[in-house]
Order: structure tokens, then sequence, then C-alpha cells
């Protein structure tokens, strides 16, 4: 645990940020209880949840090179698929068209490969007896989750800007406006938070990390290629087409590109906030449930 943030002992029944004494052992059960059954007020659950993003934060300080996925990948991934695939699915001498047909949907991409690594990280805190701690302490289960996803959405925002620069350098050109662009990574944050209610329960259901990856990539690969992020879906086979029409992350590609390249975005951005909206309302109890029972 890093200095300055939470200093509870697994036996300290202190909320975050609340210097009083320790209650007696009768009293500490009695304020845990209450946290289970979610009696803790909004402004406490808010003061817990950013005494424990800010853990995290210290955590990634501590730490840079847990950084380098949000920083290198989008790098990694824009000169790959502009230079490799570019000239192959837009034409000999079209990389800039396809700046602007790949960026946005890359923009889809980073959230889900950013909310993987949330999966991996709970898994890991509950293996080092840190999820233990916290669950011993009288605050509301789901602002230990909710703080990760706030830190990992922070993450993402970095990821983007450095995917969106790297778009600009290569010629990425926005038809529409600020709000658009703005519009889109919104759109992406909205979506990749909801995706991570998916991972958590995924890194607190397996066994290891190991375990929570391997899982993670059975059902990023479908989704991920399976979609209009890298080339147009007119040339796909029937029964993929299909797939690719109800697959999220297609919605939520086509909805980025209508915000930046301009076009018809209602039914794309419709479709991407019900998505987000069933996933958190169907992953989120199920996650904060396991988390509660967790052994």
């Amino acid at each position: 645990m890093s200095a300055g943030t939470l200093h509870q002992s697994p036996t300290d029944t202190r909320s975050p940020g609340n210097s009083q004494s320790p209650a007696p052992a009768g009293r500490g059960a009695s304020a845990a209880t209450g946290a289970d059954d979610g009696r803790i007020g909004l402004r406490a659950n808010l003061r817990h949840i950013g005494a424990l993003a800010r853990r995290n934060m210290l955590q990634i300080k501590q730490d840079p090179e847990s950084m380098f996925d949000a920083v290198f990948m989008p790098i990694i991934f824009v000169l790959l698929f502009v230079y490799v695939f570019g000239g192959a699915i837009a034409g000999k001498g079209n990389n800039q068209e396809y700046v602007n047909y790949v960026v946005p949907g890359l923009m889809a991409m980073m959230g889900m490969n950013i909310a993987m690594g949330v999966g991996t990280g709970v898994n890991d805190d509950f293996k080092k007896g840190v999820m233990d701690r916290f669950r011993t302490m009288p605050i509301a289960r789901s602002s230990v989750l909710i703080a990760k996803i706030v830190v990992e959405i922070g993450r993402m925002m970095i990821a983007t800007a450095i995917l969106l620069g790297m778009g600009f350098l290569l010629g990425l050109t926005i038809h529409t406006s600020v709000l658009g662009l703005l519009a889109a990574i919104g759109l992406s944050m909205v979506f990749g938070a909801a995706l991570m209610w998916i991972f958590i329960l995924l890194g607190l259901t397996m066994k290891t990390a190991q375990a929570v990856q391997g899982m993670a990539m059975i059902v990023l690969m479908p989704l991920q290629f399976g979609s209009s992020i890298f080339a147009p879906t007119s040339t796909m086979p029937g029964w993929l087409k299909s797939f690719t029409d109800y697959n999220p992350l297609s919605n939520l590609a086509d909805a980025s590109r209508g915000l930046i390249n301009g076009g018809p975005v209602g039914h794309s951005v419709s479709m991407t906030l019900a998505w987000s909206v069933a996933i958190t309302v169907l992953m989120a109890p199920l996650a904060v449930a396991k988390f509660r029972k967790k052994t």
C-alpha cells in the first residue's frame, strides 16, 4: 500500500479519509454490514471512491511501467495498420484516406484493450490480499471497483490522446468540428467503462491473471477483427457481415467515423449507448456481488 493513501491495517475499520480512532469491534462489524447493505451515503461514497482512486494513481506513479500499454500501444497500432494494411485496403498512395478510416476505429479498440487490464489488476490485487483489506473497511463494495474504473478511464484518455496525436501526424483530418471529435472521444469512454465491468467480473471469477488474459483474448479477437474497425464490411462474406452488423465495436467505430468525418450517426450512436447501458446494468451488479462473496 502506497504512503499517503489508505493507511488502515486489516483490522482497522476507519473509512478512507477519516482521521477518527478505530471503532470497537462490534461497531466495526456493524459498519461493514452497513457498507454491504448499501447504507453509506452518496457523499461518503464519493469520498471513498476519491481516496481509492488516489491510491490507484499513486500505484501507477510508483510503477510507471504499468503505463507502457497506454503510451506505446496506440503508436504501434497506428503505424502498423496504416503502413502495413493501408495500401492494400485503401489502395497504393491513399494512406491518408485510410488514416481517416482506421483512426476512429482504433479509438474503439483502445478502449477494449485498456479495459482488459482492469480484470488482471483486480485478480492480482486479490492475490496480494489488498482486496481483503478493503473488505474489512466500512465502505461500499462498489466504491473499490468504481475507483479502478475511474483510473482506467484516465489511462484510456491518455491512450486516445496519443492515438489522435499520431493520427494528426499522419494526416488525420477533422471534417466535422471539434465538438464532433469530443463527442467521439466521450462515446469511446462510455463504452470502454461499460466493458470494464465485464473484465472486472472475469478478474473476480478466474483463478489467475494469466487465465483472465487468455479468456479476454478469446473475447477480444473475434470482436476486434470481425468488425468494421480495420476494413469496410462490404467485402466480407454474408455470415460474417451479419455478425459485424451486431458487433458493438462496429457500431462504435462507425459512430466515431461519422462524428469525425461526417455522415449519418444516429443509428450507430444510439446502438453504442444501448450496448453500454445494457452491459453496465447486467455486469455491474454481478461484479459487485462477486466481489462481496469472493473468498
